[in-house]
C-alpha cells in the first residue's frame, strides 16, 4: 500500500512541480531527454531548467478535449479537431523557443512523430489494399479464435498492421450480432497487448532494442505472462460474447471459404517490416540524413505507402470501403499530443531520477502502465527504463549498460515491458491502432464507446483486474 501512495505522490509532484536546475543542455528531446537527463539529472546546478509545471496544461487539455468533444459538442470536435490539436500544439513550441530558448526537444520530438506517423501510414495503407473476407457464421469461438489469430500476428507485422489487416473481416464477420464489444476487445487484444512478444509489435520493444535489449529477450522472459493477459481477456470475451443472441436466427448459408483479395501487398508489409530496422543505431552502414528529422526509413515507408496505394487492387480497397479519414484522425491529434507531451515527460524524467532509489518493480509497472495509457507509451517506457538503470549506476545510452542491465537485474525489464504494452489498452490515445480501429468502425455504421465510456464502462473493469492479478503474481514486492 505504500509503495501505491508513493506513487501517486510521485505523479502529484509532476503537476506541482515548479522550476528545477539541470547540468545538461541535451534536455533536448524526448528521446534525449529520456536518457541523457535522467543520467545526469543529479547534477548540482542548472545551464537549462526544466518547463514550468504549467506547460502541462495544453496536454491536459487537449486530452479533455479528446475525452469529452465527442459527447458534448460533436459537430465542433468533428470539423475543428485538427485546429485544436494543432494550436495547443503550437503553445508548447512557442513556449520552448522563446521562452527556453530550446529547439533541439521540438527538433527531436519531431524526429519521433515522422517515424511513429511513418510507420502508422505505412502499415494502414498496405493492409487496406487486402481484402478478407470469412463466409462463416459468427461465433463465440470463432471470434476467441480470429481474435488470438490476430494477437500472434501482431508480433510479426506490428499491432498497427494487424489492426487494421483483421477489423473490417472481424466486423463483417460479426454482422447480425455485431455490438460495442466487439470493438473494445478487439483494441484490447489485437491493437495492444498481442504486440506485447517482439519489438515488431509495439513500439515501446522497439526503441528497447535499439537501445540494446537483445530481440527475443522480451519473449523469452514474459511469454508467460503474456500468454495469461491474452488468455484473460480472451476467457471474458468469450462469457460476453456468448450471452449476445444478435438479431435471432439467420438463414444465411455460409461456406466456410476465406477469400482473399490484394495479396500483393503483403510484399509492401515485409518491405515495411524490414525497413524498421534501417536505423543508424541499429545497422552502422545505414547512412544517416542529419539534420533532416527523418531516414531512409520513414522515406521507405511513405513510399510504400504512396506506391502501395496507387497500384492497389481496386476492389480490396472498394470491398474495405478504405479511405485516408482514420490516418488523418490519428495524424492531426497525435502531432499535437506529441508536442505537448514535451513537459510532461521532462518532469517525469526528472521526479524518476530524484526518487529512483525508492522506485521497486512495483512501482515501475503501475507507474510505466498508468502513463502509457495516457502519454504516448514509447518515451514513457524509455523515462521509466532509464531510471530503472539509473538505480545501479547504468547509463541507457551505453548498449553494453543495457544489455547488462537486461541480464542482471531483468525484474524490472519485465515490469516496464508488459505495463508500456499492456496499459496501451486503457484509452483510446494509449497507442496509435486504437484511434484507427474506432474511427473504421465508426464508419462502419458501429457505435463504439466515448472517450469516458471507454475507460469506465470497459478499461477499468475488465483490465484493471487483470493487470493487478499479474501485478500481485509476478511482481509484488520484488526489486
Amino acid at each position: 500500500m505504500k509503495k501505491i501512495i508513493f506513487l501517486f505522490a510521485l505523479l502529484f509532484l509532476l503537476l506541482t512541480h515548479t522550476e528545477f536546475g539541470l547540468a545538461n543542455s541535451s534536455l533536448a528531446s524526448v528521446s534525449d531527454t529520456t536518457s541523457q537527463t535522467l543520467s545526469t539529472a543529479a547534477s548540482s546546478h542548472a545551464e537549462k531548467t526544466l518547463p514550468s509545471a504549467f506547460m502541462v496544461i495544453p496536454f491536459v487539455v487537449l486530452l479533455l478535449m479528446i475525452a469529452t468533444g465527442p459527447l458534448f459538442y460533436k459537430h465542433f470536435w468533428e470539423h475543428h479537431y485538427p485546429k485544436v490539436a494543432i494550436f495547443l500544439g503550437m503553445i508548447t513550441v512557442t513556449y520552448y523557443l522563446v521562452v527556453l530558448k530550446d529547439s533541439h526537444s521540438l527538433i527531436h520530438t519531431l524526429e519521433e512523430y515522422l517515424s511513429f506517423i511513418a510507420l502508422l501510414t505505412s502499415l494502414f495503407v498496405a493492409s487496406g489494399g487486402i481484402l478478407i473476407k470469412i463466409d462463416r457464421k459468427s461465433t463465440p469461438f470463432a471470434n476467441v479464435i480470429l481474435l488470438l489469430f490476430g494477437a500472434l500476428i501482431s508480433n510479426l507485422i506490428g499491432t498497427t498492421g494487424a489492426s487494421m489487416l483483421l477489423i473490417r473481416p472481424f466486423l463483417r464477420m460479426n454482422r447480425d450480432r455485431i455490438n460495442t464489444y466487439h470493438v473494445v476487445f478487439f483494441i484490447f487484444i489485437v491493437s495492444n497487448m498481442g504486440g506485447g512478444l517482439t519489438p515488431i509489435g509495439d513500439p515501446p520493444l522497439f526503441l528497447g532494442f535499439l537501445r540494446g535489449v537483445d530481440f527475443f529477450w522480451v519473449a523469452t522472459h514474459v511469454w508467460h505472462i503474456w500468454l495469461i493477459g491474452v488468455l484473460s481477456i480472451l476467457i471474458v470475451f468469450y462469457f460476453i460474447d456468448k450471452r449476445n443472441s444478435g438479431k435471432g436466427e439467420s438463414v444465411t448459408e455460409y461456406t466456410g471459404k476465406i477469400e482473399l483479395r490484394g495479396a500483393k501487398n503483403f510484399i509492401y508489409l515485409l518491405i515495411v517490416i524490414i525497413s524498421v530496422f534501417l536505423d543508424p543505431k541499429v545497422l552502422s552502414w545505414v547512412p544517416s540524413l542529419h539534420p533532416l528529422p527523418f531516414g531512409i526509413r520513414e522515406i521507405i515507408m511513405f513510399s510504400v505507402a504512396f506506391f502501395s496505394y496507387k497500384f492497389a487492387n481496386k476492389e480490396a480497397l472498394k470491398g474495405n470501403e478504405f479511405d485516408f479519414d482514420p490516418i488523418k484522425e490519428v495524424a492531426f491529434l497525435f502531432i499535437g499530443i506529441f508536442a505537448t507531451m514535451i513537459p510532461a515527460l521532462q518532469l517525469i524524467a526528472y521526479e524518476t531520477k530524484v526518487y529512483g532509489a525508492q522506485l521497486t518493480a512495483d512501482i515501475f509497472y503501475w507507474g510505466t502502465g498508468i502513463l502509457s495509457a495516457f502519454l504516448d507509451n514509447a518515451p514513457t517506457y524509455l523515462n521509466f527504463l532509464s531510471a530503472a538503470m539509473g538505480k545501479f549506476g547504468l547509463n541507457i545510452d551505453l548498449y553494453q549498460d543495457v544489455h547488462h542491465f537486461q541480464e542482471q537485474d531483468p525484474i524490472y525489464l519485465m515490469a516496464i515491458s508488459v505495463a508500456a504494452v499492456f496499459f496501451g489498452a486503457m484509452t483510446y490515445i494509449g497507442n496509435g491502432p486504437n484511434f484507427m480501429v474506432k474511427s473504421i468502425s465508426e464508419r462502419a455504421g458501429i457505435e463504439v464507446p466515448s472517450f469516458i465510456g471507454y475507460l469506465v464502462k470497459y478499461a477499468i473493469p475488465i483490465l484493471i483486474p487483470i493487470f493487478t492479478i499479474i501485478w500481485l503474481v509476478f511482481f509484488y514486492g520484488r526489486g
